[in-house]
């Protein structure tokens, strides 16, 4: 079994941020596995497979998005990581949305993918 730290997991999260900027929706729908399951912040669709992931971020990256993670909670089951807590992101029109948000990841083949990603933006 393959150890892995809280660090690894911290690191998925800048990828994952790494993609929004890279303005590529294709890019960020690469990081979930293939039913892998979305739900958006700002979409009340929820995105059950690439196409549909890749659609909703086709919009969100447009707007430029830059995200910073304000609060970590993670914790590591063997070949599933959940990464849950609070994010900011900042839009180039200087807006910013802050949101609760969960993530799972599933660890293929040596690889951690998003199979769950659930973005709430905060009720107050």
């Amino acid at each position: 079994m393959i150890k892995t730290d809280k660090n690894e997991i911290m690191a998925l999260f800048d990828e994952w941020n790494n993609a929004l900027q890279s303005g590529d929706p294709r890019k960020v729908a690469s990081l979930y596995e293939g039913g892998g399951i979305l739900l958006p912040t700002v979409s009340n669709q929820v995105r059950h497979n690439h196409a549909e992931i890749e659609d909703y971020f086709v919009h969100f990256v447009a707007k430029g998005p830059v995200g910073k993670i304000n609060e970590a909670n993670i914790r590591i089951f063997n070949d599933l990581a959940i990464n849950s807590g609070v994010y900011t992101f900042t839009f180039k029109d200087g807006a910013s949305v802050q949101a609760r948000f969960t993530f799972v990841y599933h660890r293929k083949n040596e690889r951690w993918m998003i199979t769950e990603h659930h973005s709430s933006q905060m009720p107050e």
